[in-house]
C-alpha cells in the first residue's frame, strides 16, 4: 500500500484527514488541496492611510479574481471596495502610551476574536496592512497555524532598529515594501519582500497644477505662497507650531504680499493650531484649511512642515521644502545613547535621493531663525528650485509601480505558486 511517500513520511500521514474549506477542492493525486479561482482574502487595516491601501488592493485582487471574497478590518474605503468588514478599523487607531494601555483589555479581547474568526474562515491569504503592533502579532499566530500571511507597509527597518527585519519574517510570508531600498534589508535576514511602488506616486501626476490648487483653495494666483504642516497630531502641533509660525511670520516680513496657508486635519488639529495661530501677528494672508494638505503643497512655492510621510507628498508634488521636528527631550537622549537610529538623513526624500535635497532642521536645529533662514532660500534662488525638479521627476518616477497591481501580483504568487522553473 502507498502511503504517500517513504515509510517515515506515510507514518507521520497515516490516520491524518485533511478537511478541505469550502472554496478549495482536490485535483486528483495532488498532496494538498489546491485553491479554485475565487479565493478568499482577509485585509487588516488599522488607520485612514491603510483603508485606502486595502481598497486600492482589493479592486486590483478583483481584477485578477472576480470572484474573489474580502473580509477583515477596515473603514469606509475598503467596505465601498467589497470587504465584508467584521470590525471597524477605528477600533485600531489608539495613539499614544496612556491610550493604549487604557484600551488594551478590550484590544486583547478584539484581537483574540478576530484571530479565531479568520482561522475558522479558512482564507488563502492573510494581509496586514500598516499597524504592525496589532498585525504582526495576528500574522504569527496565524502562519504558525498554517495561513499564508502578509504584511502590507514595511515599518522603518531601514532608519531604526534593522533586526525587526528578521521578526517580520516569522510573522509574514512575505513583505511588501513601498520603498526601493527596503527589499535588500530583509534579504540581508533571509525574508521574502517586495517592492511594490507607493500608491501616492500614482496618485499624484508628474506635473501637478499650481493654478488649479490656487483657484480651488480661494488664493491670489499670482502672490508668493508658503504652505505650513506642523504635524497631524496634537503632540507635534504642541512641539512643533510656536517655532513654524514664528518662522512664517518672519518670512512673511521679508516676502512682500506673502500668502500662508495651513492645512489642519482634523477638528482637534484646527483648534490647536488656530490657538497657536493667534499669537503670531496675523493678518488675511494665513489661511486656515480643513484638510486638503495636498491642495495646499500644490498650490505653495515652498513648504515648511514635519518629518514624515507628509515629505514624500511634497517631493511628489514637485515642491522645495524644509522639514523640521523635535520629540521629547528625554527620548531624543535615549534614542541616541542607544544608538537606535542608523541613518544620517531622516526625511524621505533626502533618503530616497541619497544627498541632502531638503534642509533637515531636527531637535536644538529647529528654531524660527534656522527655519525662516532655509525656508527664505526657496523664494531667493529659484534656480535652486529649478535644480529640484528632475531629481524630483526621477524619484517620483522610481516609486511609480502601478503599486496596487503590483501588490496584488504579488499576493496571487501565494495563492497560485509558479510552478519550479517556470519564468
Amino acid at each position: 500500500m502507498n502511503n504517500g511517500g517513504n515509510g517515515e513520511q506515510g507514518e507521520r500521514n497515516a490516520g491524518v484527514q485533511h478537511v478541505v474549506p469550502p472554496h478549495e477542492t482536490l485535483i486528483p493525486d495532488a498532496p494538498f488541496p489546491v485553491s479554485r479561482p475565487a479565493p478568499r482574502f482577509i485585509l487588516c487595516a488599522g488607520e485612514a492611510s491603510g483603508d485606502g491601501l486595502g481598497a486600492g488592493l482589493i479592486a486590483a485582487l478583483k481584477a485578477r479574481f472576480p470572484n474573489a471574497e474580502f473580509a477583515g478590518i477596515g473603514g469606509d474605503a475598503m467596505r465601498a471596495a467589497g470587504c465584508d468588514t467584521w470590525f471597524d478599523a477605528n477600533e485600531l487607531a489608539v495613539m499614544g502610551l496612556a491610550e493604549v494601555l487604557r484600551h488594551l483589555p478590550r484590544l486583547l479581547r478584539l484581537r483574540k476574536a478576530f484571530r479565531q474568526r479568520v482561522l475558522d474562515w479558512k482564507p488563502d491569504v492573510y494581509i496586514g496592512i500598516d499597524a504592525p503592533d496589532f498585525n504582526l502579532g495576528v500574522e504569527r499566530w496565524l502562519k504558525e497555524r498554517g495561513v499564508r500571511t502578509v504584511h502590507y507597509v514595511s515599518p522603518s527597518v531601514w532608519a531604526w532598529r534593522e533586526k525587526r527585519a528578521e521578526k517580520i519574517g516569522h510573522s509574514a510570508d512575505r513583505v511588501l515594501c513601498l520603498f526601493p531600498m527596503e527589499p535588500p534589508i530583509y534579504a540581508r535576514h533571509a525574508v521574502d519582500a517586495r517592492f511594490v511602488g507607493h500608491p501616492m506616486a500614482d496618485e499624484i501626476p508628474m506635473e501637478p497644477d499650481r493654478a488649479s490648487a490656487r483657484a480651488a483653495l480661494g488664493l491670489s494666483p499670482d502672490a508668493p505662497t508658503l504652505a505650513v504642516l506642523p504635524g497631524s497630531r496634537l503632540g507635534e502641533i504642541g512641539r512643533l507650531a510656536p517655532a513654524f509660525f514664528e518662522a512664517a511670520r518672519r518670512v512673511a516680513a521679508q516676502v512682500p504680499g506673502l500668502q500662508i496657508v495651513i492645512p489642519a486635519a482634523n477638528a482637534a488639529c484646527r483648534e490647536a493650531l488656530k490657538a497657536q495661530i493667534a499669537t503670531h501677528g496675523v493678518d488675511s494672508t494665513w489661511h486656515l484649511l480643513d484638510g486638503r494638505a495636498r491642495d495646499a503643497m500644490i498650490a505653495s512655492d515652498a513648504v515648511l512642515l514635519a518629518s514624515g510621510t507628509a515629505t514624500l507628498e511634497a517631493m511628489l508634488c514637485k515642491r522645495p521644502m524644509v522639514v523640521g521636528y523635535r520629540i521629547a527631550p528625554l527620548t531624543y537622549r535615549i534614542v541616541k545613547g542607544l544608538g537606535l537610529l542608523k541613518v544620517e538623513r531622516y526625511a524621505l526624500p533626502n533618503v530616497l535621493a541619497g544627498e541632502d535635497i531638503a534642509p533637515e532642521l531636527m531637535q536644538d536645529d529647529c528654531t524660527p531663525e534656522q527655519l525662516s533662514s532655509a525656508v527664505l532660500r526657496w523664494f531667493r534662488e529659484p534656480e535652486a528650485v529649478a535644480a529640484l525638479q528632475p531629481i524630483y521627476r526621477r524619484l517620483h518616477g522610481q516609486l511609480r509601480q502601478d503599486a496596487s497591481a503590483s501588490a496584488a501580483a504579488a499576493v496571487a504568487e501565494l495563492v497560485f505558486p509558479s510552478p519550479v522553473g517556470a519564468t
